[in-house]
Formats: C-alpha cells, sequence, structure tokens
C-alpha cells in the first residue's frame, strides 16, 4: 500500500464519518505537498517506510473494514465488551459493568442512524434483559425509536445523542478497561466510549458496592447540580414565627413529658368527637393505655433535643400574610400540648379508609386538625367530609350518600343527609388536593391544566388558575397560606398568590414531568421531584434553581420537608426513601423497606420522626435522629441501615395516599381500599 492509497482511504473515512472541517485540513495539507518539490529518493523512502509499517496498514484497513461490516461490528464489540466486564474481578466488576448501559444505547442509536434499523432491533432486543432492573423506564421510551428521524424528534433520545454519560470510577478499574480496548483493537466501542462517556476516574480502591446505591448518575446534569451547589442556602426558620415565640417564652416540652398522658387522652377525645364511631373508640382506649406505658417508660430515659429549637432564624422572602390573633392562640395552645414523640414514644395514628370509590380515587387530603378530609375523583369530583357530622348520620344515609351522582349539596337519596360536600368544576380527574394552613381553603389540581380553589365555609369555587398547558400533577398551600405551587406534566413548576390568577414563577429545568412539589417551612424555596429522577430546590425570590439532588433511579412520586428545615426526603416508583441535607445536596442514607411506590411522606412535627405511606399498603415510621448521627465506621463500610425503621403498620388491602401529622403530633392517613 503507498502513501496515495492511504491518502484516498483516510479522505474516504473523513467524508465518510462527516468530520468535513478535518477533511478541508486535510485536503490543504496533500495540496502544499505536491506543490513543494521533493527529491525522488525522499519520496520512495516514504513509501517503503509505509508499506514497512504493519500497525498503520492494520489500522487502515480496520477503517475500510468498519463500513463493510458495521451492524456485526456492533454487535460483536459490546457482546465482546459484556462478557469481559462480566468474568473481571468481583472488586472491579460493578464498576465496570456501569460502562455497559451507555455503551449499548448509544450502539442502538448509532445503528438506527445509520439506517440498520432490523439490525438496531435485533441488537436491542438480544442485550435489553441486562438493564431492565435499572433501566425500565428508559429502554420503554427507547423502544419508540424506529426511524433516524425519531432521533431528533423525541427530545429523550435526542437528550441522549447530545448529552455525555458521567461515570465515576476508580484508576485501577479506568486501566483495565483501557488495556481490554487496546488488546482487543475494537475501533467501534472505542470510538463510543470515547465519544458518549466522561469518566470521573478518583484515586484508591473502588467504592463497594453499598456505597455504589444512588451513585450511578449516567445521563444527567452533574455539571449544573456542581454549579448550583455553590450556592448558599439559608435552611432555617422565620423570624418571629410561632415557634420561635413559643420557645422564647419556654420549652414546653417539659409540660407534655409531665402530662403526656393527658395530652394524648385530649387527642382520644377528639378522635372521638370526629369520628363517633363506637369500634374505633375502643380500639383507640387499648391503644392510649399502651402509649401511657410507652411514656412511663420514656420519662426513665434523657429527653431528646428539639432539634427546631437549635435551627437558626431567617428573614422571608415573601410578603406573607398577617395571622389574627384568635388563630395565633389556638396555634400556640395546640404546640404547647404537643406531645413530644421518640423512637421509644410512637405516635398515635387515626387511618382514614375510602370504601366503594370502584377505583376513582385520584388523592386525598387531610385538614391540619384532622376533622376534615378531601378526596379527589376521576369523575373530576371532589368531595369532602366532615368527621363531626359524619358520625351523626345513620349508616344507611352514609352508604347511599356514598353513591350518590346528583348535584344537590346537602339531601342524598331517600331523603338522607349525604355525609360529604360536593365540589363540582373541574373537566377533567383531579390529581391533587391540599388544605390551606388554618383548613378554609383547598385547592385542587386537574387534568384540564387549571388550578382551583374552593372555600371549606361557603362550600363554593372562588378562582380558576390557568397557566399551565398540561395536567397538573400537583399543588401544595405554603406553610404560611396565600402562596401556593403547582407542578405539571409541561415540566415547569410555578409559584401562585391566591389574589392573582396568574402564577408569579415559572420553575423551568426539569427533563420530564414534574410530579410533585414541596414548600420549605420558611416559605423561601420550594422542592421539586420529577421523573426525570432528580429534585431540585428552587429560590422563590428570584425562580433560579439553588439545587439538584441526584441519586434515585426512578420518578420521584414524593417530597417532604424537616420542620427546622435543614433535612428533605422523597420517595420514588421503586419505593425507595432518600433523605438529603438541603445545604449540602448530598444524600445522607437511602432507605429501603417499601416493595412498591412511596406516594406520600411526613416528618413529626419536632422532626424526630419520619412517616411514609406506600402502594404496598402499609405506613412505616422511621428514626430520623438515628440517621443524622452516623457513626465514622458505618460510614466507611457503606451501612444503608441507618436510618432505623421503628415500625412498619400495614393495612387489611388500602393502599396510603396521604399522611399528615397535626400540630399535637397525631398521626392522620388516607387510602381507598382496593379489593385483591
Amino acid at each position: 500500500m503507498d502513501e496515495e492509497d492511504i491518502d484516498k482511504l483516510v479522505t474516504a473515512y473523513l467524508k465518510k464519518r462527516g468530520f468535513k472541517q478535518a477533511e478541508l485540513v486535510f485536503q490543504e495539507e496533500l495540496q502544499q505537498q505536491q506543490q513543494q518539490q521533493q527529491p525522488p529518493s525522499k519520496a520512495g523512502d516514504r513509501n517503503r517506510n509505509s508499506l514497512a509499517d504493519p500497525e498503520i496498514a492494520k489500522l487502515v484497513h480496520s477503517f475500510t473494514d468498519r463500513s463493510e461490516s458495521c451492524p456485526v461490528r456492533y454487535h460483536d464489540g459490546y457482546g465482546k465488551l459484556r462478557t469481559w466486564a462480566d468474568s473481571s474481578l468481583d472488586l472491579y466488576k460493578h464498576e465496570l459493568l456501569r460502562v455497559l448501559y451507555p455503551v449499548f444505547i448509544h450502539c442502538f442509536m448509532d445503528l438506527i442512524a445509520q439506517g440498520h434499523l432490523q439490525e438496531a432491533r435485533t441488537f436491542f432486543n438480544s442485550f435489553r434483559e441486562d438493564h431492565v432492573m435499572m433501566h425500565s423506564a428508559d429502554l420503554l421510551k427507547l423502544e419508540g425509536v424506529l426511524s433516524p428521524s425519531h432521533l431528533e424528534e423525541m427530545e429523550f433520545a435526542h437528550y441522549l445523542r447530545h448529552t455525555k454519560a458521567n461515570i465515576k470510577i476508580c484508576k485501577y478499574s479506568y486501566e483495565l478497561l483501557l488495556q481490554y480496548l487496546h488488546k482487543t483493537q475494537s475501533m467501534t466501542m472505542l470510538g463510543i466510549i470515547n465519544e458518549r462517556i466522561n469518566f470521573q476516574v478518583t484515586p484508591g480502591q473502588p467504592m463497594s458496592i453499598s456505597e455504589d446505591v444512588g451513585v450511578e448518575t449516567m445521563f444527567t446534569i452533574e455539571d449544573a447540580a456542581n454549579q448550583a451547589s455553590h450556592k448558599e442556602i439559608q435552611w432555617g426558620l422565620l423570624e418571629d414565627s410561632l415557634e420561635d415565640r413559643l420557645e422564647k417564652a419556654g420549652n414546653p416540652h417539659l409540660e407534655s413529658e409531665k402530662a403526656n398522658g393527658e395530652t394524648k387522652e385530649g387527642d382520644l377525645d377528639d378522635i372521638k368527637k370526629r369520628s363517633g364511631e363506637g369500634g374505633k373508640q375502643s380500639t383507640s382506649v387499648k391503644k392510649s393505655k399502651k402509649d401511657k406505658g410507652a411514656g412511663a417508660a420514656g420519662k426513665n430515659m434523657r429527653p431528646e433535643p428539639n432539634v427546631v429549637s437549635v435551627a437558626p432564624r431567617v428573614k422571608p422572602e415573601l410578603a406573607l400574610p398577617v395571622m389574627s390573633t384568635e388563630v395565633e392562640q389556638s396555634i400556640l395552645e395546640d404546640l404547647r400540648n404537643r406531645v413530644q414523640l421518640s423512637s421509644s414514644a410512637l405516635p398515635s395514628v387515626s387511618f382514614y379508609t375510602f370504601i366503594n370509590t370502584h377505583n376513582s380515587l385520584n388523592c386525598s387530603s387531610i385538614s391540619q386538625d384532622g376533622s376534615l378530609v378531601a378526596g379527589g375523583f376521576s369523575d373530576s369530583s371532589l368531595k369532602v367530609w366532615d368527621m363531626a357530622k359524619l358520625g351523626q348520620q345513620s349508616g344507611t344515609s352514609m352508604l347511599q350518600g356514598e353513591n350518590d351522582t346528583t348535584n344537590e349539596q346537602v339531601v342524598g337519596p331517600n331523603g338522607g343527609r349525604r355525609s360529604y360536600t360536593l365540589f363540582q368544576g373541574h373537566s377533567g380527574p383531579i390529581h391533587s388536593a391540599t388544605f390551606s394552613p388554618l383548613d378554609d381553603f383547598i385547592l385542587t389540581s386537574s387534568a384540564d391544566s387549571t388550578i382551583r380553589l374552593w372555600s371549606t365555609k361557603l362550600n363554593a369555587n372562588i378562582v380558576c388558575y390557568k397557566g399551565h398547558n398540561y395536567p397538573v400533577w400537583d399543588v401544595q398551600f405554603s406553610p404560611a397560606g396565600h402562596y401556593f405551587a403547582s407542578s405539571s406534566h409541561d415540566r415547569t413548576a410555578r409559584l401562585w398568590s391566591m389574589d392573582r390568577i396568574q402564577p408569579l414563577r415559572i420553575m423551568a429545568g426539569h427533563l420530564s414531568d414534574v410530579d410533585c412539589v414541596q414548600w420549605h417551612p420558611n416559605c423561601n424555596y420550594i422542592a421539586t421531584g420529577s421523573s426525570d429522577k432528580t429534585v431540585r430546590l428552587w429560590d422563590v425570590a428570584s425562580g433560579e434553581c439553588v439545587r439538584i439532588f441526584i441519586g434515585h433511579r426512578s420518578m420521584i412520586l414524593s417530597l417532604a420537608m424537616s420542620p427546622e428545615g435543614r433535612y428533605m426526603a422523597s420517595g420514588d416508583e421503586d419505593g425507595t426513601i432518600m433523605m438529603w441535607d438541603v445545604s449540602s445536596g448530598r444524600c445522607i442514607t437511602p432507605l429501603m423497606g417499601h416493595t412498591s411506590c412511596v406516594w406520600t411522606l411526613a416528618y413529626s412535627c419536632e422532626g424526630t420522626l419520619l412517616a411514609s405511606g406506600s402502594a404496598d399498603c402499609t405506613v412505616k415510621l422511621w428514626d430520623v435522629t438515628t440517621s443524622t448521627k452516623v457513626p465514622r465506621t458505618e460510614e466507611k463500610s457503606g451501612n444503608t441501615s441507618r436510618l432505623r425503621s421503628l415500625k412498619t403498620l400495614p393495612t387489611k388491602s388500602t393502599p396510603v395516599y396521604a399522611l399528615q401529622f397535626s400540630r399535637r403530633n397525631l398521626l392522620f392517613a388516607a387510602g381507598a381500599l382496593s379489593k385483591a
């Protein structure tokens, strides 16, 4: 092979790969060489050197052969890489296996882009089972890529084609991978890995498999997350808040510990008045006796410090509404009588079960004191039950009222009084409902892309907020009221105020649906969870993203903020809960236990316990104070059971839709009975 043949092959390769700039530069160099007069002997020497260099000839031949059997090269190259990684030493195996997923999807998309549609489908079906467990949602989306045009038209595929995968790997694993690629001379795999993967090489030994949980970021905006993490966050409570006033007036928890039995009996009396059901009363009486015993045992133990009292105080960035004196006194009274919870003093739980819903209940919400329970249904209706009135109804009228579909608001069939108040106005299924902090308003979001404000006193719709372009999945009142936040299928979250029909802020940045939204206790930040597997924290004053939390492996369905605002919990579709440090943006620990979607999360009022409700029909209680005090020995060993599960409360067959701690630390829960 002489030099002229090599030049032609290189030119053909550059043109085939679309490297136009490199092709022009190469052509210019060839022209300059032709114009220069060189002695024949030197030219002959150069030709002989080219013929005598087998490595160059072999490399050029590999480029020329690449176009002949391209699909086979992708299939064979990936298959050999997969076999090599799977047969590696266990110490490095889990790091090397992480390389396979980005290589797999880019091999598939490259075959599609080159027009080898049948070969691409065969390749996809041959190796997809390796990645179903970790990336099932992504694979479902990629199955829809059927032509080269789909790579640009489908946003997810377009994003993958133009984004590098981020993979953390130790130095020795990285060197092993390079040695394999050099030894096998797999140019196809080498090209994909070089062009599509960004390796973050770390010194020392590889991470253990337990520490690897949540580290795999793959196709995420990690650079943006690192950039956002440098912004300062004020995570404390508001100055002159009710908790602050109570703290200055004196610690109420010593009094509550002394009167532990009386306060729990007081909460018990409230439940009796609201429910009016004898069967539940007898059960609650037995439970109160157990709680008294637990309280007596707790007196001998050293009380845990109140995390809310040591939280810093910050100024509000929003103009917050002024609270009336009567309401303040009522809330302060609840705070004074709050039961101090801990790992040895678990909360009483009041569970509201919806029956005869026929799978039409989409969401549920419970008022602060548990006196009102709301349900959003697929028929676009909102129903609100008053627990005080529910006990006054006869059993017959309650059952008949449940199935009533008339527009009357008071009288049910057969002249009986209905057990709920019916609110109608949406034109699509209701996906979320939330009570205002004072329980005088309800917000609902719907598939009709609107948000509606309802008055519980007037029993009427007051405002319809329009701004989202697609279904609104979640809406939440701020802790101070007046302001609320919404999240939608249009991949945005929006900040609203009750007195304006247009949003005050639009927070855009998620790559997929924004499924849930939650306020920070000081009202200065809003957290959003998305189907793109990330959680973002937004500054309400500027609308900027100040933190990106990366680690979940499926869509995020629920969020909760600790009372002092330092920690955040997020639950996903796989049943995993992660607890985050808001200021650093790092995951403290993943929490494993649920076997299905985590639909709701709630912190106790003093921040010592976390409650989680799931589609697996259980409520779990977790010790938060244990997780935030991790010994260094556990941290190094990668022990993931740092957040201790205190108790699992199973229901008969009721997925848990909503959880809510009252101001006195009584836990309310709600769900719809499902027929297994």
